[in-house]
Order: C-alpha cells, then sequence, then structure tokens
C-alpha cells in the first residue's frame, strides 16, 4: 500500500461530509481517528466540552482491545462498536483498514439513523481518501 497523504483541502471536504450527514443530523460530535488514537478531523457541537485527545487514544485502545476479543472467537475483526450510556451514546466504525469514525449522539437521534449515516460517510471518505474497497 502506498503512502496517503492527506491535504488541506481533502480534510476539509472530509470534514464537510462528516457535517452535513451526521451532526446535521443531530449528532454531537464526531472524530475521525487514526488507529493509533491520533485526530484526523473533527466536528460537532460540543468540540470545546470535550477532551478529544484523550477520547480519540481511548476509542483506538478500545477498537484494539476488542479485535483482540474478536480474533479470540474466531473473528478477523469487528467493524463497529457501540456503547448505551444514560445520556448519550457512542458509536466506532472502521474506514478502511486505517481509521475510525468516532459519533457521539444523545437519546434524540436513534441508532438506526447513525448507522445509516456512518456507513455513507464511511463510503465517502474511502473514496475521497483513495482507499475505496475493491
Amino acid at each position: 500500500m502506498s503512502d496517503l497523504v492527506l491535504t488541506a483541502p481533502i480534510l476539509e471536504e472530509t470534514r464537510q461530509h462528516i457535517e452535513k450527514q451526521l451532526v446535521e443530523a443531530g449528532v454531537h460530535t464526531v472524530l475521525l481517528i487514526d488507529e493509533a488514537g491520533n485526530v484526523i478531523a473533527s466536528s460537532g457541537r460540543d468540540l470545546d466540552k470535550l477532551d478529544t485527545t484523550a477520547l480519540a487514544a481511548l476509542a483506538a485502545a478500545n477498537f484494539g482491545a476488542t479485535a483482540q476479543i474478536a480474533k479470540l472467537i474466531g473473528e478477523d475483526d469487528f467493524s463497529l462498536l457501540f456503547h448505551k450510556g444514560k445520556r448519550d451514546s457512542i458509536h466506532f466504525s472502521k474506514v478502511g483498514d486505517k481509521f475510525i469514525l468516532v459519533t457521539v449522539f444523545g437519546d434524540d437521534v436513534s441508532l438506526g439513523l447513525v448507522r445509516l449515516r456512518v456507513a455513507e460517510v464511511a463510503k465517502t471518505i474511502e473514496k475521497v481518501f483513495g482507499i475505496e474497497k475493491v
């Protein structure tokens, strides 16, 4: 696989897709991170209230731990994770092989809508990044 270069215009296009598909649908916060926990792009209403660096690192670690659990039960990987809280929920989804889309939303947004929109955004990001699955 060749090196991936993410330029400012590519990142801005990615942020706009995230904003339009997820934030405008009522999602509080969206982070696109790499598997090491680095924030690639972020969008949402609650970014100033959240330690996005810590969230990204913990989300990547959570995904890594879950990948090992998958292997223990004979799966290659799990492509998404979901945690439900009393007030807010968080959805994690793989984008390509190296990225994770982290979506935080409240009870006013349905999980079904989030899953649908995240799937659409993931395909769009893969296309924008030039990492479409063949």
